[in-house]
């Protein structure tokens, strides 16, 4: 991924695998310049049922699932900050990609899901990089 910023945030979904581990199969990673989504196959051979909830299936995917280290790996390289959302995927991020990776709760954002309006993401923390903190615009008034 070309990277034309230092920070990148990195989401996945995922099933629970065999033993209950958690299992990738979408990855998107997402700067201020450009975003990707990586779809993977099963790591091994399961039902093609999935999740009711969001849609995954284990059938889905189109990259073999050994791949899953390289394509992150290389397609944050470029970035000197990493960003995810929660403690759970910071931790496993972070343990695949072998670098630290910024959560994004403890910057006082709001949760991704909510509904962002076309005026984009306020953050309370100033410690926030900048390229992903967009203060509120003011919607100009048509009134008189």
């Amino acid at each position: 991924m070309a990277g034309g910023g230092r920070e990148v945030v990195i989401d996945f979904e995922f099933l629970r695998g065999w033993q209950n581990e958690t299992v990738v199969k979408e990855l998107f990673v997402a700067s201020a310049n450009a975003a990707e989504t990586f779809s993977f196959k099963s790591p091994y051979k399961m039902a093609d049922d999935g999740s009711s909830d969001d849609g995954l299936n284990w059938a889905d995917g189109h990259i073999e699932y050994k791949e899953l280290h390289t394509v992150l790996t290389e397609a944050v390289a470029c970035f000197a900050h990493l960003y995810a959302y929660g403690l759970s995927k910071c931790t496993l991020l972070a343990g695949l990609t072998g670098r630290p990776i910024h959560n994004i709760e403890d910057l006082e954002c709001h949760h991704p899901s909510l509904s962002i309006t076309n005026a984009g993401v306020h953050c309370h923390a100033t410690s926030f990089p900048d390229s992903l903190a967009q203060p509120k615009s003011r919607i100009p008034s048509t009134i008189g």
